[in-house]
């Protein structure tokens, strides 16, 4: 498993993941308020990545930590914070393992992070170990029948996982999160929303992807001569996702991604 890790871990270095998540800020500050979070609350954010969900919940006054395993995120978090003058606690440490004792926080948050543990229902123990009784869960998930959920098939396709990894997009179905936390809370909400995506084109969109997003660069250069065959696969999905207004600039892209919002009570 700790080959795995690692393997995981240069993933997310490749890249810079902070790039991509910047065009979906929108997603950690909706989440913050379906909680919703309250000033003076332990909020830990796991799978931080630069930081947008944390820094959510710190502009709601909420005492913040962050956590995640990519130090070059951990350095972008930081600036975000310091360039806004939020207090925020940014350390390293793994989704399947957080490094702090049981029921540390009031708020346990990840947004498109935790969904990525090969072992899922490891990530869902530490999260609810961490969060006090009462506490509340909140992950941000792709769904399976979504574009992202679609990217994450295609790059499978080309660049198959270890066996034995379950799909992330399974965190969107609602059945599998109720087996995953079972007894261990006593409610579970789940509501639908949609990610909203923009680029000059579908062709640029995938050629940023390809130059930051880590999964997909390194999809590429698994393939060898045979990376112009997922690039095209990417651009075809672009295409099929394409709900560019008529009113917009010829060529423009706009797409919108499916996913869910996921709210627990710890029991």
């Amino acid at each position: 498993m700790s080959n795995l890790r690692d393997a995981q871990q240069q993933t997310w270095a490749t890249g810079d993941f902070s790039m991509v998540g910047t065009g979906q800020v929108l997603v950690g500050e909706l989440l913050c308020d379906s909680i919703p979070l309250f000033a003076d609350q332990l909020v830990l954010d796991v799978a931080t990545g630069a930081g947008n969900t944390a820094l959510a919940a710190a502009r709601r006054v909420c005492k913040v930590t962050g956590i995640d395993f990519v130090p070059a995120l951990l350095e972008r978090a930081r600036e975000r914070a310091q360039a806004e003058r939020l207090k925020i606690r940014f350390e390293p440490g793994d989704a399947d393992a957080i490094p702090f004792p049981a029921e540390s926080f009031d708020v346990v948050l990840s947004t498109f992070g935790a969904i990525f543990v090969p072992d899922p229902e490891r990530a869902a123990w530490e999260m609810l170990r961490v969060c006090r009784h009462g506490g509340k869960i909140g992950m941000a998930n792709w769904v399976a029948k979504g574009m992202i959920g679609e990217m994450f098939k295609i790059n499978a396709a080309f660049a198959p996982p270890p066996p034995g990894i379950p799909p992330p997009a399974l965190w969107g179905d609602e059945e599998v999160v109720r087996q995953r936390f079972g007894n261990r809370v006593s409610s579970l909400r789940f509501v639908e929303r949609e990610a909203l995506f923009r680029h000059h084109s579908p062709e640029t969109w995938v050629e940023f992807m390809k130059t930051y997003f880590g999964p997909t660069m390194r999809a590429h250069a698994a393939l060898g001569e045979r990376a112009g065959e997922l690039t095209a696969a990417l651009v075809d999905l672009a295409h099929r996702h394409n709900e560019s207004p008529k009113d917009a600039p010829d060529g423009t892209w706009f797409a919108r991604a499916r996913y869910v919002e996921v709210v627990a009570v710890k029991a």
